[in-house]
């Protein structure tokens, strides 16, 4: 489910869930020359850097498997970035939003996964 397509859709349902859950949505596809955050959300003075991977399955690792050292290293710079633009208090961390849908976007129910504080 590495399309553009899917992820956009997985993103949207990673928002949905979130704020389902008390989070505010700061910013979406936030990008700068260091990379993009899909999601930056905010909640109980914790303000979250959140990347959401979509899959089909598990079968090939988890998705939060594919947060590679080299995305972590982007993540933490344009997180960075985004905090040198927008002064904040709020306590930040890096979130991993795992989505599965067997059927891609026609899945009506993902399985929705947050692994809060996924890396440093």
């Amino acid at each position: 489910m590495a399309d553009n397509r899917s992820g956009r859709w997985g993103e949207e349902r990673a928002a949905r869930y979130l704020r389902l859950h008390g989070w505010h949505i700061e910013e979406s596809n936030y990008s700068c020359r260091f990379g993009e955050i899909d999601l930056i959300a905010s909640r109980r003075g914790i303000l979250a850097f959140v990347e959401v991977k979509t899959r089909k399955d598990d079968s090939r690792g988890e998705a939060r498997e594919f947060v590679t050292a080299a995305k972590r290293q982007r993540l933490r710079a344009a997180a960075a970035c985004w905090l040198s633009e927008h002064e904040s208090e709020l306590q930040p961390r890096f979130d991993v939003v795992e989505i599965y849908a067997p059927r891609g976007i026609e899945t009506k129910f993902p399985r929705i996964t947050v692994i809060e504080n996924a890396f440093e």
